[in-house]
């Protein structure tokens, strides 16, 4: 019995070692990003990602959770705008502000996560005319801390936060082009 334990405990180790050495090799920084072409010119589309009380519109995170506590500054659109949500484990608690806004071109906003875990990201929205539609990119950057690094050993950021990015991008498509 006591060989057992011994040796379980020596696997667990080796285990947890090799996830330490695999987040090491992580890199300090990420990107997240997704684009959609979309039917309908840029001055239709911006109105609704500069404007925070729009995004309940084509957010992912709304049907995630419709009981979500939601504060709105006291400006919604433009540079200086602000948004603050708290919600359940699968939006968790945050907020945002725009710290860029150039008309029918691009939004730049600051992310600031406080739960599940704290995180402070730049996030931002391109869009880019190509005839009569729009390329729209929705992007995120950030440093990765340690911890950030072990998670992504196991779990692929990537994957999860894009898979948001383009349900919200298909939405954001269907309200811009009603």
């Amino acid at each position: 019995m006591k060989r057992i334990l011994l040796t379980a405990a020596a696997v667990l180790a080796g285990a947890v070692a090799v996830v330490l050495v695999l987040a090491l090799r992580k890199p300090d920084t990420f990107v997240v990003q997704r684009s959609i072409a979309i039917n309908a010119p840029a001055d239709r589309i911006f109105p609704l990602i500069d404007d925070f009380h729009r995004w309940t519109q084509w957010s992912p995170y709304e049907a995630k959770d419709p009981d979500m506590k939601r504060t709105f500054g006291a400006t919604t659109k433009g540079r200086g705008a602000t948004y603050a949500w708290d919600g359940n484990g699968n939006v968790g608690a945050g907020d945002m502000t725009i710290t860029d806004s150039a008309p029918s071109s691009h939004v730049a906003i600051k992310l600031n996560m406080v739960k599940p875990i704290s995180a402070s990201n730049d996030v931002t929205f391109t869009l880019v005319p190509q005839g009569a539609a729009t390329q729209v990119t929705w992007a995120m950057r950030g440093t990765a801390p340690f911890i950030s690094k072990v998670m992504q050993v196991v779990f692929n950021m990537d994957k999860m936060i894009g898979g948001d990015f383009e349900a919200g991008l298909v939405k954001l498509k269907a309200a811009a082009e009603k």
